[in-house]
């Protein structure tokens, strides 16, 4: 079985648009999204509605569980909270009520996937704990292999058996992981990446070989850029889809 996994969309219709195309040659048999579908970005229902169409399974990233949970918008800073407050408003009812129903983590066919930090964290990020803390984090849930994003880069952390951890960027390449080890794996981000390459990212788990695949889809990122101008949004948040 192949899994895609995208994050972070971030209202980006653009970029889920060329990931969406590019997955339709890749042969993948399930699309997870890790959160964070709307916020930051001009198309929040559209996204929605794009992920409605194609059947992808999602779980609560931070900006989706403020319309859960109203009371989480003190968590973002001010220009954030701004962004978070006019998305919230331009959401159409069916999507509130779709965001209703996600939960704050998903397993399936043996894997985790949280927005955060596993169990269950949309707010953490792997960074914020110890080496020893997120250690046990990782050893003591059921799966193997978790995946995260939040951090909107690409990361692959690594728990071998006797609770060390190996943090490194995602090759570009792709990995081969190690059957004997547990995963925190971060699928960057499709709509808002924060590397060095502002290529939309999705993962491919290959279950048969174990292994992570990373691509890069470049989409028209100057049409977003100036969508979000137009909306009225911070210019900081399109300036941050510029290579």
């Amino acid at each position: 079985m192949n899994l895609a996994i995208i994050s972070d969309i971030h209202g980006n219709l653009e970029a889920l648009t060329a990931v969406l195309e590019r997955l339709q040659s890749c042969a993948v048999d399930r699309i997870i999204s890790l959160g964070d579908n709307i916020g930051y970005g001009p198309n929040p229902n559209e996204v929605m509605g794009m992920l409605a169409r194609e059947k992808v399974e999602s779980i609560l990233g931070n900006h989706e569980m403020v319309i859960k949970h109203p009371r989480f918008l003190n968590w973002f800073n001010p220009v954030a909270r701004n962004s978070v407050v006019k998305t919230t408003a331009d959401l159409s009812l069916k999507h509130v009520k779709s965001i209703h129903t996600h939960e704050t983590a998903m397993v399936k066919d043996a894997l985790r996937f949280v927005h955060g930090v596993p169990p269950r964290s949309p707010f953490l990020y792997p960074f914020q704990l110890s080496d020893r803390l997120l250690a046990k984090k990782i050893s003591d849930m059921g799966q193997s292999i978790c995946f995260c994003g939040h951090t909107h880069e690409l990361e692959i952390i690594e728990c071998t058996n006797h609770g060390k951890l190996q943090r490194r960027p995602l090759a570009r390449q792709g990995e081969a992981l190690n059957r004997k080890y547990r995963y925190l794996i971060n699928a960057g981000s499709v709509g808002q990446p924060r590397d060095s390459n502002k290529d939309a990212k999705v993962l491919i788990y290959h279950t048969r070989s174990h292994s992570i695949e990373v691509i890069y889809v470049p989409y028209p990122y100057k049409v977003t850029m100036q969508k979000i101008i137009d909306a009225g949004l911070p210019e900081s948040f399109a300036n941050k889809l510029s290579p």
